[in-house]
């Protein structure tokens, strides 16, 4: 009898491929550029189970590709709105994620950000490159401080938290509003839970950690970014979608917003035409904020373990729609 199938849709760190192959019978996608529609369709056909990203749409279309013997899905990644839950759990497949894991590392990523759109790291590295380096000036690209400034953190989950600890460090006032937050207990850096208005007018900068869902879908808009404090900074580390990026380049350009950090976008990649690389005040990185050696390899590890689990029929260790086990 052959070993189920598993499809993995792109290379991930080897651990977590080695796991895999000592039991079943491991199909990797070859390209660095995830597979198209009808090479994730051609490819997933007879798999037990999907190891994917969130680069990849798994949709009702893929699941009836896979055929009957699909039992689990694993997403590397935390977010998993590049599945089709509510199907997924129709036909009774188990869903997971890696979440916990990236919580330090993107926390890091985004202070990172938030740094750099404040002190103009970016623009000045251009400056030096392009020979525009003539003199020390006491007016030159002057920034904003970070020291006992107001932090308001939109979403305040594993990651929202992690920025208030690090925050706390620069003595920064913080605010928080995340509805669903349940916690009683002392906050992480002394972080005060705000209305989403209050947060908005009182912060000098805005770190979003929230989900993309369609309430949060574009809650960043042209009315959002002018109820900021003129001169405001915004980070962006969660999906790309929750920012109108129309109103984002108008609120940069217009100075509403005195600049911003940004790791995710709406598409990914930016278009190159995209007006947003036009701005001298906007740092973009191509969504890295999980991007360590030791995080990737345990999100590796922690993706193997949900298909492990689901082709065992055992609970996964990490999974998102419990329904199945009900």
């Amino acid at each position: 009898m052959q070993p189920e199938k598993i499809f993995v849709t792109r290379r991930i760190p080897e651990k977590g491929l080695e796991m895999l192959r000592k039991e079943y019978k491991v199909e990797l996608w070859p390209g660095e550029m995830p597979p198209t529609p009808d090479e994730l369709s051609e490819n997933v056909a007879g798999a037990a189970g999907i190891l994917c990203l969130l680069t990849d749409k798994i949709d009702a279309a893929v699941m009836d590709a896979s055929g009957r013997d699909l039992k689990v899905i694993s997403n590397y990644a935390v977010g998993y709105d590049n599945i089709d839950i509510p199907e997924a759990t129709r036909r009774g497949i188990a869903v997971g994620n890696t979440p916990g894991v990236l919580t330090e590392a993107t926390a890091d990523h985004t202070f990172a950000l938030l740094m750099a759109a404040a002190r103009r790291v970016a623009e000045g590295d251009r400056q030096v490159r392009a020979g525009k380096w003539r003199t020390w000036e006491p007016m030159g690209l002057l920034g904003a401080d970070i020291y006992r400034a107001a932090l308001g953190l939109v979403g305040f989950g594993r990651i929202g938290q992690a920025m208030a600890r690090r925050a706390a460090g620069f003595g920064m006032k913080i605010l928080f509003h995340d509805p669903n937050y349940q916690g009683k207990d002392a906050q992480p850096g002394n972080a005060v839970p705000s209305s989403l208005g209050k947060l908005l007018s009182e912060s000098d900068f805005i770190s979003i950690h929230v989900p993309l869902t369609d309430q949060t879908r574009r809650m960043f808009n042209q009315e959002t970014f002018y109820k900021m404090k003129a001169g405001a900074i915004l980070v962006n580390t969660s999906r790309g979608g929750v920012v109108d990026q129309s109103a984002l380049y108008d609120a940069l350009k217009s100075g509403q917003l005195a600049a911003a950090g940004i790791d995710v976008t709406d598409p990914e990649p930016l278009p190159m035409d995209s007006p947003l690389l036009t701005l001298e005040n906007l740092v973009i990185t191509p969504h890295i904020a999980s991007a360590s050696r030791a995080t990737r390899e345990r999100m590796a590890v922690m993706a193997a373990e949900n298909i492990l689990a689901g082709l065992k029929s055992k609970k996964l260790p990490n999974y998102v729609n419990p329904q199945v086990y009900q």
